[in-house]
């Protein structure tokens, strides 16, 4: 039997977990949400259902974890038998995500590289991005980089591999976005950018913006992914598990924001104030930002700054993706953690190869429209996270009983916000999940637009 590692202390479990969460979602996908569903009204729908729902679910996952002990594919069989197949639907959302994922850390150390070798012209030019997409060659060998970086981090262990990458990424990556955010807001015109993000305009209110919110939640604070349950079964009893979970949703929401400074001041500032410049969709940081820095001053240095910021978030996650995996595989098969990591690495890497094909000789397999790494992100985020968000409601609220949830939390301190989480797992969370779940069916089928 393996012995299970352990978080040294509350303050690297939050460093790790924030870590998590802070990642591409926060940095690549938060910016181009905000911009797409109206700045500031899409700000308060996501904070409020930040400190609510998310705050509701990140409490169940993690109390789940410390009181079994185990990771997600173990952890509720562990707590009843017939609800086990959860935790294999907890296991292979990590495992559809990590190869894709892999492949856009890929790109992302495409730009880091090419910023910092001064190639900020080429990489502000039309064909840069596709060009790239249409390499496969390129795009192999920096997702081999990427993943093999991540599975180097999780070979180390809890302690000196993630806890420690997590409390020296962590900070360096919190002072590089407070840079290049500083940078962004004392541009000229960057004044619009500030007024679009921060004062609420009702005229952009939508239900698809609401339900936009709530998907980049699930994204951004790695809910639904087995990481904060494997979390929590690293985390000591005597930590206050609450206390941590708020401290999550404080780095968590301060990294998006901070992410939305750098990104729509610069971007107004770039167009002389006009909002169609934000319409770029997930090419905003790959395809419109390079132009933005190449349009300003030390353009080698800000683009660097911000794909290394990017680079260093992107993999704080994947570290956390992996060892939802590795952690699983160690708990179910009693495999030792080097033989768990290496095959994740491995297996990782050549389901990434077809979403790399999938731009370039795989081109014409798609779905919907949707190319393969469009698929499996449609996958997961869209299908699998909300129905097994809704089941583990189901399942704590109605099968397990929130009590069990009550005492863990309060092993080790008062459950102040107890009354919430009740009446959020009972009966306001499932109603808004299977919203998400039926609005992204019907948008992917073309029957509404999200």
């Amino acid at each position: 039997m393996n012995k299970r590692g352990k978080f040294s202390n509350g303050f690297g479990f939050v460093l790790a977990a924030a870590g998590s969460a802070v990642g591409l979602g926060n940095i690549w996908r938060f910016p181009y949400l905000v911009a797409k569903y109206g700045g500031g009204i899409f700000l308060i729908f996501y904070i409020l259902l930040v400190l609510t729902f998310g705050y509701t679910l990140m409490i169940a996952e993690n109390a789940i974890g410390r009181k079994s002990g185990k990771s997600a594919l173990c952890a509720f069989g562990e707590l009843s038998k017939k609800w086990a197949f959860l935790g294999v639907i907890a296991t292979l959302v990590p495992m559809i995500i990590l190869p894709y994922y892999n492949v856009i850390g890929g790109w992302v150390i495409k730009y880091t590289v090419t910023f910092v070798s001064g190639g900020h012209s080429r990489a502000a030019s039309d064909t840069f991005f596709n060009d790239m997409l249409a390499s496969p060659s390129q795009q192999l060998l920096f997702q081999f980089l990427f993943s093999a970086v991540t599975t180097l981090v999780i070979l180390r262990g809890v302690q000196k591999g993630i806890e420690k990458f997590s409390t020296i990424l962590m900070p360096l990556l919190i002072v590089l976005a407070i840079i290049v955010a500083v940078y962004s807001i004392t541009l000229p015109g960057s004044s619009l950018g500030l007024k679009y993000l921060f004062i609420p305009d009702f005229k952009h209110f939508s239900v698809s913006g609401i339900l936009g919110a709530l998907g980049q939640m699930f994204y951004s604070l790695s809910l639904a992914m087995g990481i904060m349950i494997a979390y929590g079964s690293y985390l000591p009893k005597e930590n206050d598990l609450e206390k941590n979970v708020s401290r999550i949703e404080f780095f968590d929401t301060g990294i998006a924001l901070l992410a939305a400074l750098m990104i729509i001041p610069a971007v107004f500032a770039f167009s002389g104030g006009d909002e169609s410049a934000l319409t770029a969709g997930p090419g905003l940081m790959f395809v419109t930002l390079p132009k933005v820095f190449e349009s300003m001053g030390m353009s080698t240095i800000i683009g660097s700054a911000f794909f290394i910021l990017v680079l260093l978030a992107a993999l704080t996650s994947s570290v956390s993706i992996m060892e939802a995996i590795v952690s699983s595989l160690c708990d179910r098969f009693g495999w030792s953690r080097n033989k768990s990591t290496v095959c994740v690495g491995i297996g990782s890497f050549l389901v990434g190869i077809p979403p790399i094909l999938g731009y370039s000789v795989w081109s014409g397999v798609t779905i919907g429209g949707m190319t393969i790494l469009d698929i499996m992100d449609f996958i997961t985020n869209s299908v699998l996270m909300p129905i097994l968000s809704l089941l583990t409601c189901i399942f704590i609220a109605y099968v397990l009983g929130v009590s069990v949830i009550h005492d863990e939390v309060e092993i080790s301190s008062k459950f102040k916000r107890k009354k919430l989480f009740d009446l959020m797992i009972k009966y306001i969370a499932p109603i808004f999940i299977v919203a998400i779940l039926i609005s992204s069916i019907l948008s992917a089928l073309g029957i509404i637009r999200v």
